[in-house]
């Protein structure tokens, strides 16, 4: 089972940046840990600080892998662009957030793409992705859109 993890802008500094809020681990080690705890899973992942980058992402794989776990960042709460490409894919999206956005500023408490995905993680740090992974391992979404607004 092929699953993209995608990450959105300054992801790429976790482990390093306000790590009150992130932690101090970086996601290229947390990633290592998910690949041994999900051997049955053909796992990969992908970080741009560029939306456009990250729509041509999910359109590469929207059509041929079984899942997106998909850390927008702050473009979860800005971005029309990624919200359409969302709609536009057939591989289920699972939204992620590290920390809890309902306990943040209220501009977080908005997600953009959440109508589009088939759940949202938020808060569990970075076991979020884990949360998301097994979603996927025990649902197994047969076929394509399962849970989604998309149909």
């Amino acid at each position: 089972m092929k699953i993209l993890i995608l990450n959105g802008p300054n992801l790429n500094l976790l482990g390093r940046r306000e790590k009150s809020i992130y932690g101090s681990r970086s996601f290229e080690d947390y990633f290592e840990e998910l690949e041994k705890d999900f051997p049955d899973m053909e796992l990969s992942h992908f970080q741009s600080n560029t939306e456009g980058i990250l729509i041509d992402k999910l359109h590469e794989v929207g059509f041929s892998y079984k899942g997106i776990v998909l850390n927008a960042g702050a473009y979860t709460h800005t971005s029309v662009a990624m919200s359409d490409a969302i709609k536009a894919i057939d591989t289920p999206v699972v939204e992620v957030h590290i920390s809890n956005v309902y306990a943040r500023e209220a501009f977080r408490h908005k997600s953009m793409l959440a109508a589009y995905c088939t759940g949202s993680i938020s808060g569990f740090g970075l076991d979020s992705y884990r949360l998301a992974l097994e979603y996927f391992m025990r649902f197994k979404p047969k076929q394509i859109g399962f849970g989604t607004q998309k149909a």
